[in-house]
């Protein structure tokens, strides 16, 4: 992946209110919807492009440090969903 991608994702990033619940959930977080926002923009401004993997509609952005997977929409840079990686 270039890092054009990454930085029209960083640019573009949107979440929805479902999203905010979803994160907090999977992650077993209790952050405000703030916390959360920079919490993805963090990990993903940290993640090297070639853990930047683009299937169809979605880029899967994967960082082993902080063990997450987090899931975007390519086409609206909107957050689908982060999911926690076994160690």
């Amino acid at each position: 992946m270039n890092t054009c991608l990454k930085k029209e994702i960083l640019k573009r990033i949107c979440y929805t209110e479902l999203v905010y619940q979803r994160v907090n959930k999977k992650m077993c977080w209790s952050l405000s919807r703030t916390e959360i926002e920079e919490k993805i923009v963090d990990i993903i401004k940290e993640t090297e492009e070639c853990f930047f993997f683009k299937k169809g509609k979605n880029v899967y952005i994967t960082n082993k440090d902080f063990l997450i997977r987090i899931t975007i929409n390519i086409n609206t840079c909107r957050l689908i969903t982060v999911d926690q990686l076994k160690e």
